[in-house]
């Protein structure tokens, strides 16, 4: 079970679990413990990348500010749709490439889906109210945020996803405390999962 992290979450006791889930299968399972230690994950498809965004809704328990580092086609869009689904939205979510914003409110939590890759001035998120997204007991999931620099709070988590050979790496960074101990929740919680399905 992936525990919610909160501000009182004893950062301790995430140390002893990053052993546990080393075992003898070999050398991949060697490189995804020292990864782990970074906070970096090995993603190899698009099931494992939709899995991931679930973690993060769970240990996010739906709030905080999360922006998404990367190249097009390197998963951002595919994380935030595990994101949003875990949190109980039924459609299609969608790319928020020209409408900059995809509002979601499922069972009485705001999600905001940002994708600020045709912003062309960050004051342009003025226009759209963009301070009333972050202001509010949200969630919200940036791409792009280099875009909007200046114009948005700071982040509680980065996540970087790069192109890998064997799919993609991410990398993750806890920004606040709270993020500190999210992005630990959401390192151990991916990996205790994908054992169990092992």
């Amino acid at each position: 079970m992936v525990p919610k992290v909160s501000e009182s979450t004893d950062k301790e006791q995430w140390s002893g679990v990053l052993f546990t889930l080393c075992n003898d299968n070999g050398y991949s399972d060697q490189v995804e413990i020292l990864m782990q230690s970074r906070n970096e994950l090995l993603i190899n498809n698009e099931k494992d990348m939709v899995l991931l965004g679930k973690v993060l809704a769970k240990v996010s328990n739906g709030k905080g500010v999360v922006f998404l580092h990367g190249d097009c086609g390197t998963g951002k869009t595919t994380f935030c749709r595990g994101v949003i689904t875990a949190l109980g939205h039924k459609g299609v979510v969608k790319s928020p490439t020209y409408t900059l914003v995809e509002p979601y409110c499922v069972n009485n939590q705001n999600i905001y889906h940002f994708d600020l890759y045709r912003l062309a001035d960050p004051e342009e998120l003025e226009f759209i109210g963009g301070r009333d997204y972050f202001e509010r007991d949200s969630l919200c999931l940036v791409e792009w945020p280099s875009r909007g620099e200046g114009a948005l709070p700071n982040a509680d988590i980065e996540i970087t996803f790069e192109y890998n050979l064997l799919g993609r790496k991410v990398k993750f960074m806890g920004v606040t405390k709270w993020g500190q101990l999210a992005v630990k929740g959401m390192v151990v919680g991916f990996l205790e999962i994908r054992e169990a399905k092992r």
